[in-house]
């Protein structure tokens, strides 16, 4: 576990789980086949080693006659199964009411689809384990709440076109990301934009850019790379990723541009 803060609540669980069941008489292995887990698995999320999927808390419930104790603890668990850094960016996307990035490498995270998010993280090196895969695309696709809250907050995103071109996954996800990027982008509070790779003028080529503001009036910036990802609140340094953002948006497309240069990238796809 990589946050302690998450790793002090699977604890807690992982105790109460094993309080109900030494209460109830049951050894680990016969916990297991009680719910269709392994004994190996009871003992790793009563040690707080593993992190318990809603099926088994709901299962194991049931199985110790909890009376939905074990069950009310889903919420918690699924907060402690995202990694620190994105549980902090999810509480400021959810303090936002504009958020503004412009994605150099690739699809931008909150527009991704599962297939794409897992193709991505499959790919990283040093590689992540399998159930490290699992638990980063779960929390990715847990961020679009931001899309769905009330109010809505106004969202833009410049991609750029190579990112748009670039399979990720296989030529297959790349056609299901290119029809979802169409999709978000008929939601009347959001607005993507196309950097063309013609352009000669580029206020982006030092990479990435992400801006939040929130309900407060402040603005932060947020920066990812190679081995560091940090929140920006330095209100110079933030007003200079402000003026950066708004050159890259008034240098790429349009938004009616961008959807048909969205939708012919597509055509080329298909």
């Amino acid at each position: 576990m990589e946050d302690e803060e998450a790793a002090a609540v699977l604890r807690a669980v992982g105790r109460q789980i094993k309080m109900w069941r030494e209460a109830a008489g049951k050894k680990q292995g016969e916990l297991g086949a009680a719910i269709g887990y392994s004994e190996e698995m009871v003992s790793s999320v009563e040690r707080g080693r593993r992190i318990p999927k809603p099926d088994f808390l709901d299962k194991a419930d049931e199985a110790l006659g909890a009376g939905g104790k074990l069950s009310a603890m889903k919420e918690d668990v699924e907060r402690a199964r995202y990694p620190k850094k994105v549980r902090d960016l999810a509480k400021l996307e959810d303090e936002a009411v504009e958020l503004g990035a412009y994605a150099a490498l690739h699809i931008h995270g909150l527009l991704q689809i599962p297939e794409y998010a897992q193709a991505l993280y499959e790919m990283r090196r040093p590689a992540y384990a399998e159930e490290e895969v699992e638990r980063l695309v779960a929390a990715r696709m847990a961020r679009k709440g931001v899309f769905e809250r009330t109010p809505r907050p106004e969202i833009t995103f410049v991609q750029e076109e190579a990112t748009l071109r670039r399979p990720i996954g296989g030529r297959m996800v790349l056609r299901r990301q290119l029809e979802h990027l169409l999709a978000m982008n008929r939601l009347r509070h959001v607005s993507i934009q196309v950097m063309p790779l013609d352009r000669e003028d580029h206020a982006g080529m030092m990479g990435s850019i992400r801006l939040l503001k929130l309900r407060d009036g402040k603005t932060l910036g947020h920066s990812e790379g190679q081995l560091y990802d940090r929140v920006i609140s330095d209100p110079r340094e933030v007003q200079v990723l402000e003026m950066r953002y708004g050159m890259i948006r008034a240098q790429a497309l349009p938004p009616r541009e961008s959807v048909a240069f969205i939708e012919r990238v597509l055509g080329e796809e298909t």
